[in-house]
């Protein structure tokens, strides 16, 4: 079977140190390319993270560092979920040097070679990069399959009340994204919240063998914090599902929608509004047509076996 090319944007990031070994060790993706933004944690230690967990499944895929920070406002990382180090606190062999470049400029190299429609770009962190690639190069677009990103809300955000963390750290760049018509999916955390870790899910995961990866991802499961959000008794596993949606796309429940992200200043910066009622029809005067597909629901118990057995697969 042969993968997809495919490209995953981040910023280990806990979650996204699970989703991207979830994608390393799924043959339905031909990962060509990992590319690192500042986010969870500064650029440095996102870099180092993306490298590390790269290095432990042994696969030769060159990664490369970009964004340090937003287009527009300031960086705000998330230490209180992901620790100072941005994988809890666990420690991982220091993974090969990066490949040299900025990450925007090896996507497009990546694009440039590809077939019309081959490439599916997989965004887990701030939509900086990407955004960069289509800005200074838009007829690239035509050799994108699928953007996928875990960003936005429907309902309450989890940086501030109203915005999700890696659509408030760079808001003009998700909205480039989503009007530049691309063939977006949106992966949300009101999809993210059905992943949601256990104690009784992290020792299924843990008795599925032995390999490095596998142990080290629950290791850092291990060292999430459990989310008062959801009283304590756990937290959603965010980026592997994006992942997870490329890989095992009946696990999840999708339709088209209408999306649109605030970016002025105030309370309100980097919320996501997704129309999934056609409401706007009846109240916006230009309209707004469908410009992604949104993920709503999640077969919980099925993500989580894909996951295990993922992991399981890795060395």
């Amino acid at each position: 079977m042969t993968g997809r090319l495919t490209v995953i944007d981040c910023d280990p990031g806990t979650d996204d140190a699970l989703a991207l070994w979830l994608a390393l060790g799924s043959p339905e993706l031909d990962v060509r390319l990992v590319t690192v933004a500042g986010g969870n944690v500064g650029l440095e230690l996102t870099l180092a993270n993306a490298r590390a967990v790269v290095g432990l499944a042994g696969l030769p895929v060159p990664v490369v560092g970009g964004a340090d920070r937003p287009l527009l406002g300031r960086y705000v990382s998330e230490t209180r979920v992901h620790a100072a180090n941005g994988i809890g606190g666990i420690t991982l062999p220091e993974g090969p040097p990066a490949a040299p470049g900025v990450a925007s400029d090896a996507i497009r190299d990546l694009l440039r070679r590809a077939g019309p429609g081959e490439a599916t770009l997989i965004g887990l962190g701030p939509a900086t990069n990407l955004a960069l690639v289509f800005a200074t190069e838009p007829a690239l677009a035509d050799r994108v399959r699928e953007i996928i990103l875990m960003t936005g809300a429907w309902g309450e955000g989890n940086i501030t009340p109203g915005a999700e963390f890696n659509a408030a750290s760079d808001p003009e760049a998700l909205a480039m994204l989503l009007a530049a018509g691309l063939p977006v999916s949106l992966v949300t955390l009101d999809l993210t919240a059905q992943a949601f870790v256990t104690p009784e899910r992290l020792a299924a995961l843990r008795a599925r063998g032995e390999g490095r990866c596998l142990g080290a991802a629950c290791d850092i499961l291990a060292a999430v914090p459990t989310s008062r959000r959801f009283g304590f008794a756990g937290f959603p596993l965010h980026d592997p599902c994006a992942v997870a949606l490329a890989v095992r796309p009946e696990l999840l429940a999708v339709r088209e929608v209408a999306a649109r992200v605030e970016c002025g200043e105030g309370p309100g910066r980097g919320r996501t509004h997704l129309d999934r009622w056609d409401r706007w029809d009846r109240w916006d005067r230009w309209g707004a047509p469908a410009n992604v597909r949104l993920a709503e629901t999640l077969d919980a118990d099925g993500f989580f076996a894909l996951l295990g057995e993922r992991l399981a697969a890795l060395p």
